[in-house]
């Protein structure tokens, strides 16, 4: 789905609010009179459509990324604590939406008079999705969480205390299934594009799938497949990118616009080439390079087509979409940091030039000598600016949900590896039913299928936010977040023979590569070591500043 664009009022109704849990975000009396018809009902619901209040997880909370310039951060290097500016963030943007849908339900009914009964059906259900949605974020970082689904006056909040997780999650699905009993499946090409019932349903699979109730999961998910609203974009490179924004393969996304003035800047240049104007710094780690398999459907410690030398070869076509390969004309230069490769083709002029992507020219080239290709088009490095539209979920997750719960329910059928296939063949930019084209999956073993669609997801959602979350509900952050961070020796210890690989690592069934003797033998830099907390760091700490205000909410374990 998409979201509307924003008003100048509703940009003004985000400045107003309060401090720590936000109890009364559009405190009276401005609120007194506002509510009173549809249209300051919608100026409202409509700052629930953002980013702030609608994202996934940073990419890298990760294994799948590395960020020269700051190294990991607190999550990957175990050094979270009550002040962390992440759980701040998160616990306070999540606060200020509830409190916002809040305001609308408690008001709504203001506006009975002259607004139509169907409207305020659709306005009520929005809100509700909103808080629900925010909800799932609370309980999935932090556990316990304050359950609030009215207006609380700062009287009242010095006595709040944490709900169970469970009791939240049994109200976020009641929320959810109210959105989805309310909201149309679809609605008219010139209308304005907001939450749908899919959106409500593919919220509730997620959250069930990251909460581990895999019947609830498997069930949202089917409902989402059968709605028929949803399809698979051909094109998995142009999916991320601006010519595939209204795909039917997006459910709930948030808008970017440079013509509307919501667009970012930050971040663009770090996660360029260096020729093409940019740092190389933001990049993609060997794990995610390594997690990819060959076109025989094997990992690459197992297949017999994998090239160590020429890493990008026979590989799921994902990779390359995701990933720069190696001699390849990005964003106007020949993109090669091989230690001898000094000079490179400028497709822009017809002239070689100086390769300031190999850290023998520019020692702050990329360490690991990838960079990413997903999302980012030639727009990127002409403008320095990324006004690509956030996909948060997507009709692939739904089909691999789908697949993942039926796989831990131990009702694996047809349906349960169709679901993978079809995500699988538009990798390869085939039909489905085409296995010859493509590494179907066909064992029905649960273990194996378990260690397939962990890879799948992987793959598929690689830097859209989704890896953290799975590290965490897998348990596996404690092993995937503990190992050091390979990349490329210095230019001048490089092994040109075995360049850039010297071998395969070994890959655990969980997925997780093992680079103990890439580094023995000099064939990898060790850039960190990771630190995931396993004691603690499996849930979140409730911000300090919050616990100052609320006496009665306790901290998590070890925080």
């Amino acid at each position: 789905m998409k979201f509307p664009k924003y008003t100048l009022i509703a940009g003004m109704l985000l400045m107003t609010g309060c401090h720590k849990l936000d109890l009364n975000p559009l405190s009276d009396p401005s609120t007194g009179t506002f509510f009173s018809n549809e249209n300051e009902l919608t100026i409202a619901v409509n700052d629930l459509y953002r980013q702030p209040f609608i994202s996934n997880d940073k990419e890298d909370f990760s294994d799948n990324y590395w960020n020269r310039a700051f190294g990991g951060n607190t999550v990957t290097f175990g050094t979270m604590v009550s002040t962390d500016p992440d759980a701040l963030a998160l616990w306070t943007n999540s606060y200020k939406a509830i409190a916002r849908a809040n305001t609308i339900l408690a008001s709504i009914d203001r506006a009975k008079a002259n607004t139509s009964a169907s409207a305020l059906t659709s306005i009520e259900a929005q809100a509700r999705l909103s808080r629900a949605y925010e909800y799932s974020r609370l309980i999935t970082h932090f556990g316990d969480v304050p359950l609030l689904n009215t207006t609380v006056s700062l009287s009242e909040s010095y006595g709040l205390k944490r709900t169970s997780k469970e009791a939240v999650l049994t109200f976020i699905f009641s929320e959810l299934d109210y959105a989805a009993a309310n909201l149309p499946a679809t609605y008219a090409a010139n209308a304005d594009q907001r939450f749908t019932r899919g959106t409500a349903l593919a919220v509730k699979a997620r959250t069930a799938l990251y909460m581990g109730k895999y019947d609830v999961a498997k069930a949202a998910a089917k409902s989402v497949m059968d709605l028929n609203a949803y399809s698979l974009y051909p094109s998995y490179r142009d999916l991320f990118l601006t010519v595939a924004e209204q795909s039917k393969e997006n459910i709930l996304t948030v808008i970017q616009s440079q013509v509307n003035n919501v667009f970012q800047t930050d971040n663009v240049a770090n996660m360029l080439s260096r020729l093409s104007g940019g740092f190389g710094a933001y990049i993609p780690t060997w794990e995610l390079m390594d997690a990819y398999e060959c076109t025989d459907g094997l990992p690459i410690d197992k297949s017999p087509l994998y090239n160590p030398r020429k890493p990008f070869d026979n590989r799921d076509p994902r990779l390359e979409q995701t990933i720069v390969p190696f001699s390849t004309n990005w964003l106007g230069f020949d993109y090669q940091p091989h230690p001898d490769t000094v000079r490179v083709m400028n497709y822009k002029t017809g002239v070689l030039v100086t390769n300031n992507d190999t850290r023998t020219n520019a020692t702050f080239a990329s360490y690991t000598g990838f960079l990413f290709k997903k999302g980012i088009d030639q727009s990127w490095a002409d403008k320095k600016v990324d006004e690509n539209d956030y996909r948060i979920i997507r009709y692939a997750e739904m089909l691999l949900t789908y697949a993942e719960a039926g796989i831990e329910l131990g009702t694996i059928d047809a349906s349960t590896l169709d679901a993978i296939n079809q995500v699988r063949a538009r990798a390869y930019g085939v039909a489905v039913g085409q296995t010859s084209r493509y590494p179907a999956v066909t064992t029905t073993d649960q273990a194996a299928l378990r260690s397939i669609i962990r890879r799948e997801r992987r793959v598929e959602f690689a830097n859209e936010g989704l890896r953290y979350m799975d590290l965490i509900r897998w348990k596996i952050a404690e092993k995937a977040l503990t190992r050091p961070v390979p990349g490329l020796p210095d230019p001048a210890k490089q092994d040109r023979a075995n360049w850039p690989f010297a071998g395969a690592p070994t890959i655990d069934a969980d997925g997780v590569a093992d680079y103990t003797r890439y580094f023995t033998s000099g064939n990898a830099k060790q850039l960190a070591v990771r630190g995931f907390d396993k004691a603690r760091q499996y849930l979140w700490p409730i911000p300090s500043v919050e616990i100052t205000v609320n006496p009665g909410i306790t901290q998590n374990p070890g925080y």
